[in-house]
C-alpha cells in the first residue's frame, strides 16, 4: 500500500490541487484536529468544495489530529514533547478506530494525509504513519 502526505504551508490552492492531481491522488484524508486555516481555501468546507471540483474525495478524521498541547509543543519546536503527546492521542479508542479507517480508505484509492506543515518531519502525520502504517510506502508531496 502507498500513502501520500501533503502539507499546505506556503502554498496556494491551485498549487496544492496540481500536486495532488500530478500524483493521481483521489482522496484527501484531513488529519487536523481543527480543520480551520487562516490560509484562504484550506478550512474544511472550502477545501472540500475545491477538492470536489477537482474530482478528489475529502474525509476528515478528527481523532487523528494533534491535541492543543501537542500543537503548542510543535510550534515551540519541542518535537520530543509532540511525540509523547501524540503517542498518547493514538492510544485513545476513537483514534485507534480512525487509524484503522484511515488505512482502509488508503487501500481503497490513492490517498494523501493532509496537515499544515510542509515538512513531514515537523508534523504529526509522520508520527501517525510511523505508528500505524508499517510496511506502507510513504510518499511526501510538496505543492
Amino acid at each position: 500500500m502507498r500513502i501520500f502526505t501533503i502539507g499546505y504551508e506556503a502554498t496556494t490552492m491551485p498549487e496544492f490541487i496540481a500536486a495532488l492531481t500530478q500524483a493521481d491522488v483521489k482522496r484527501v484524508i484531513d488529519v487536523r484536529a481543527l480543520p480551520l486555516s487562516r490560509r484562504p481555501g484550506f478550512s474544511k468546507s472550502p477545501l472540500r468544495a475545491a477538492l470536489g471540483e477537482a474530482g478528489i474525495d475529502y474525509v476528515h478524521l478528527k481523532a487523528l489530529g494533534t491535541p492543543a498541547e501537542g500543537r503548542a509543543a510543535a510550534r515551540a519546536g519541542r518535537h520530543a514533547d509532540l511525540e509523547r503527546i501524540y503517542a498518547g492521542q493514538l492510544e485513545l479508542p476513537e483514534a485507534m478506530a480512525q487509524g484503522a479507517q484511515m488505512l482502509e480508505l488508503a487501500q481503497e484509492m490513492p490517498s494523501a494525509l493532509l496537515c499544515f506543515e510542509r515538512e513531514p518531519a515537523h508534523c504529526h502525520r509522520q508520527l501517525l504513519l510511523d505508528a500505524i502504517a508499517q510496511g506502507a510506502e510513504i510518499v511526501h508531496l510538496y505543492a
